[in-house]
């Protein structure tokens, strides 16, 4: 594990790979880590340098107050990171928080960006706002238990939830989310209070793959073909028998897209 400071906070993250290869920098959903793309760093770590991290206030960087979470800053944190990093413009791959902090860098900084992959995400304002409310009043206040169904349900898709042959997954994701305290509230109120970047995405001159999973119970598949319709040149690529959490879900096919992904782009470092 390694820690970096950065814009004022301390970041937690995994560098590794190639140093001399296309970096490809992978963000995660609320509640998740660095572990979240595991699968993919694995496969793609032989041939690109792999930099995963956590978010401010979640997993093991450091904390901050509510008012420092929001999304523009978690864009900043990102920025910063790769800067500091030296990595030069990369591949950004964000799953639903991660996805928001893609959407804004490749609107605001495409310096540091080739391309961009992005699951399960939103552009526009959070629909299920008063959900979400509701869900960080009583984890504020009562920790994730009172609470952990319904975020089951916003983070897995019903396979997942049904399907023995995940029944890892799912206890995994279900462990995980376990031990998420209180002060995950503080990230959480974002989500819904976030503002959009609708107007921004006409804006975005690199590639952008927005992908989808059918049982994707917090942005289906509408959100994901919303960004493609304003987005310059942005591709939409739909999972079946997926739902938010796509890189756990369905590791396979996103590091299969994944592979075809930077094999297409010029900065692809060849097998």
């Amino acid at each position: 594990m390694a820690m970096i400071d950065v814009n004022g906070t301390t970041l937690r993250y995994e560098d590794e790979g190639p140093r001399d290869a296309h970096a490809v920098v992978m963000s995660p959903s609320m509640f998740f880590d660095v572990r979240m793309f595991r699968h993919q760093a694995e496969a793609l770590g032989d041939r690109y340098r792999v930099v995963r991290y956590d978010h401010r206030g979640q997993g093991e960087s450091a904390r901050d107050v509510r008012e420092n979470l929001d999304m523009d800053t978690l864009s900043e944190d990102a920025a910063a990171l790769m800067e500091a990093l030296d990595l030069g413009r990369v591949t950004f791959v964000g799953n639903s928080m991660g996805g928001f902090v893609g959407l804004r860098l490749a609107a605001r900084r495409p310096d540091l960006l080739v391309s961009a992959v992005l699951m399960g995400t939103s552009a526009d304002v959070e629909e299920q706002a008063d959900d979400m409310d509701a869900l960080v009043d009583v984890l504020a206040e009562q920790g994730i238990e009172p609470v952990l169904d319904g975020v089951l349900q916003f983070m897995m898709g019903d396979t997942t939830l049904t399907d023995p042959s995940r029944a890892d997954v799912l206890a995994e994701v279900t462990a995980l989310l376990r031990s998420r305290t209180p002060e995950y509230a503080d990230a959480a109120w974002h989500i819904a209070h976030r503002k959009p970047v609708l107007d921004e995405l006409g804006g975005i001159a690199v590639p952008v793959v927005v992908v989808a999973g059918t049982e994707d119970h917090t942005y289906p598949p509408p959100k994901s073909q919303q960004i493609v319709d304003l987005t310059p040149g942005a591709t939409l690529v739909t999972m079946e028998r997926t739902g938010h959490v796509h890189a756990l879900e369905n590791p396979v096919e996103v590091t299969e897209l994944l592979e075809r992904h930077l094999a297409s782009l010029d900065t692809a470092v060849p097998s």
